[in-house]
Parts: structure tokens; C-alpha cells; sequence
């Protein structure tokens, strides 16, 4: 049985990023609760979330960027105040509004200033780095963080209600120890802030399954391959409305078993976003709960060292069902379909209180157009990137070099 570590921060779940916006941190406690209510957690190291420090954050974002996030908040007004004892530059002459609007986060984008904003993104990319310490130590085969896989974080940037980018961080982390580490994206929307981070190098690759069109954000093409060193280690897999479990299957399986075979990961991260579930209120996928975990089942066959992460995930009750699910079987626990009853939380699931029974926050396509994606689509991108990787001739070598310090110590 794997060695299983499970991170959570209770405050961090309580954050709230405005009236009215999708993301809502509370389907972390709504998922813990069904943890602790079928008792996976006592097949599990259940840790405490740690804050990263602003100088590891800095490991991939610019400094300014994080100088930004750490001393701003909902109420400032006026310019932002050099901090001494914070090791960042100061960004003199510059207004709130002029930083938000270059960082892209403000009252007019998807990315709000909120209260204890810095603490929610030390907290997910604390736990995500920590986690990828823990195996690279030796001390679990499996890690699990539901508060992170924010994704579409970029180096300067907030972007797609992400703020920090806790997937770098813990993949510049896992690549002190693995020469190669497999990056793995089942959000409904591109992993775009990942891929962007590690388009030119051969020790990342980086594979994105999601809606690809007129949806946010708009990248993620099948011709998007890689490029210098990276030309080749880059795989996206576009698709169509009404992505349902067959078709899902189809795409997944085949491409990640010959990523695996040609690339020889030392290492997976997998990013879970439960967007991509069917009733999603973003969302234009129809996975079942079973669907989407056969992601996780498979990666975790594969004997890989594996973080597991969290993403979007709309409709607050499914992304729980959803990921309280995926821990048990990542503790190879099993569970029954029936939620069990308890005080808090328990009408969330009524009136069926199914594990797998999906809340709907849109409606059901006509049955005669669920799924979009045909068997002749879905084989023609899965033949094209299956093509690609038998131009990879093998797993690429990185020379002998210094091992840096670990982010998780610094």
C-alpha cells in the first residue's frame, strides 16, 4: 500500500474571494469533512499546510509581482508603501491601481483583491512545495493538495482566478532529485500558466486534456508542441462540449501510458480540476465523478512518485464528491456510495446523499448532442500526439550537476 500524505489548512478554506465570484475555497472544507466522514484520513498522514515564504514564491514569480501580493489589501488606497524588512523592491511611484492593473488583478478582473489574499497563495504553494519534498524524501509515495493546482498563474501575473503558481513551484522542486518530471492537466481549461513556465525544456512535459475554442483561455492548440529544447515535450488535447467518461478514457490512457513509456518521468503531478465534471456551473464537460477519477486511478498504477492537486471546480457539493473520492482511492481505501450522516454539511448532498449522484448547475444536453467529441476526432488528436512521441527517440539525459537547496527548506 502507498505511502499517503494529505495537506490541509482550515483557515485557508474559509478564504472568500467576493460576492458573486465561482471560486469558492469552501469546497476544500466541504471535501475534508467527507474525508474525516468515511475515514480515509486514518489511511493517511494528515498535515498541516505550511506558508511558503515570499522568497520562494520568488523561485518562479518576479519579485515586484510578489512584493505586490504580500503588502496589498481590499481597503489601500494611494501609492503602495516601500516595506524594509520584506527583501522585496519597493514599487515606487506607482499606485495601487497601476500595480493591480499590470498584474491583472482588481475590482475588473477575474482575479479580486480579497482579505488574507497573500496567506491563501503562501498556503497552497506551501503545501504543494512541501508535498513535493515529501517525495523527494522518501517519505510518502503519494501527496495530495486540494487547495492547490492553480494553474493559470504566470511569472508577473494573476490570471483565471489564480493568483501564485503552486504547480512550478513544486515541479522546480521535484526537479532537484528526478531528471524528468510528467505534468498531467484534466481542468477543463489549459493548464496555460504551466505550460508557458516550461515550453522550452525537455525536463518537463507537460500534457493538458480541456476544452479548447471559444472558452477561456483561449490557448492550448494541438499544434502547440514545445519549442528549443522543449520542441516535442509539450502535448495538448483539445476537445468539444459534452466530453463524456468513453470518450475521456479513450483520450487519457493511451497518451499518458506512451508519454510515460518514452519519456520515463521520475515523477507525475497530476492537477485534478473538477470543472470538468458534468453540472459544472463553468463548465461544458459531462465526466462522472467514477470518469474523472479513472485519471487518478491510472497515474497512481503507474508506481510513479506522485503529487496530486487540486484546480477549478464550480459546483461547490460535486467538487467534494469528487475529490473525497479520489483521496480514498488514492489511500486504496474503499468507500460506499451512501455519505455518511453527520452535523455539518450533510444537506449539501440531499436529496439523494450519493457520493456519485451529481448536483447540475446547468442543464443536460439534448441526448442526441451530450457529447460533441466523436470517436473519429477523439482518435484523429490521439493519433497525431501518439505519432509525436515515437519522434522522441528516448527520455532525455541532464548532466551531472550541484543539487540546489530545497525550496521546503528555505
Amino acid at each position: 500500500m502507498p505511502k499517503v500524505s494529505y495537506f490541509y489548512d482550515g483557515a485557508t478554506a474559509q478564504k472568500h474571494f467576493g460576492p458573486g465570484h465561482p471560486m469558492k475555497p469552501q469546497r476544500l472544507r466541504l471535501t475534508h469533512e467527507l474525508v474525516l466522514s468515511f475515514e480515509i484520513d486514518r489511511h493517511m498522514d494528515v498535515l498541516q499546510s505550511r506558508a511558503a515564504s515570499a522568497s520562494e514564491l520568488a523561485r518562479f514569480h518576479t519579485a515586484e509581482y510578489i512584493d505586490f501580493l504580500e503588502r496589498v489589501a481590499p481597503t489601500h488606497t494611494g501609492t503602495v508603501d516601500n516595506n524594509p524588512g520584506s527583501g522585496m523592491p519597493s514599487s515606487h511611484n506607482a499606485t495601487v491601481d497601476e500595480l493591480a492593473s499590470r498584474f491583472n488583478i482588481g475590482e475588473h478582473t477575474d482575479c479580486p483583491l480579497f482579505a488574507g489574499l497573500f496567506d491563501f497563495c503562501r498556503t497552497s504553494c506551501g503545501a504543494s512545495i512541501d508535498g513535493a519534498a515529501r517525495l523527494n524524501a522518501g517519505e510518502a509515495d503519494i501527496c495530495i493538495n486540494w487547495s492547490g493546482g492553480l494553474h493559470h498563474a504566470k511569472k508577473g501575473e494573476a490570471s483565471g482566478f489564480c493568483y501564485a503558481n503552486d504547480i512550478v513551484l513544486a515541479i522546480l522542486e521535484l526537479l532537484r532529485v528526478h531528471a524528468r518530471v510528467l505534468y498531467i492537466d484534466i481542468d477543463i481549461h489549459h493548464g496555460d500558466g504551466v505550460e508557458e513556465a516550461f515550453y522550452c525544456s525537455n525536463r518537463v512535459f507537460t500534457c493538458s486534456f480541456h476544452k479548447f475554442g471559444d472558452f477561456f483561455p483561449g490557448t492550448g492548440d494541438l499544434a502547440d508542441c514545445g519549442a528549443e529544447e522543449g520542441l516535442g515535450y509539450t502535448a495538448n488535447f483539445p476537445l468539444k462540449d459534452g466530453l463524456d467518461d468513453t470518450s475521456f478514457v479513450q483520450c487519457f490512457r493511451p497518451v499518458i501510458q506512451k508519454i510515460v513509456d518514452v519519456y520515463d518521468p521520475g515523477a507525475i503531478v497530476l492537477q485534478c480540476g473538477a470543472d470538468s465534471l458534468a453540472g459544472d456551473r463553468l463548465g461544458v464537460f459531462d465526466l462522472s465523478v467514477k470518469g474523472h477519477a479513472s485519471a487518478v486511478e491510472f497515474c497512481r498504477a503507474l508506481g510513479r512518485p506522485l503529487l496530486v492537486l487540486g484546480g477549478g471546480g464550480y459546483t461547490l457539493n460535486n467538487v467534494a464528491r469528487c475529490w473525497a473520492y479520489e483521496t480514498a482511492l488514492l489511500a486504496g481505501v474503499p468507500i460506499e456510495d451512501k455519505i455518511p450522516r453527520t452535523d455539518r454539511f450533510y444537506d449539501y448532498y440531499a436529496p439523494s446523499h450519493s457520493l456519485f449522484a451529481l448536483s447540475l448547475d446547468r442543464q443536460a444536453r439534448d441526448d442526441g448532442h451530450r457529447d460533441q467529441n466523436s470517436n473519429a476526432y477523439v482518435t484523429s488528436v490521439r493519433d497525431t500526439i501518439l505519432a509525436r512521441l515515437d519522434e522522441i527517440k528516448g527520455p532525455p539525459s541532464v548532466a551531472i550537476q550541484s543539487v540546489p537547496p530545497s525550496l521546503a527548506s528555505s
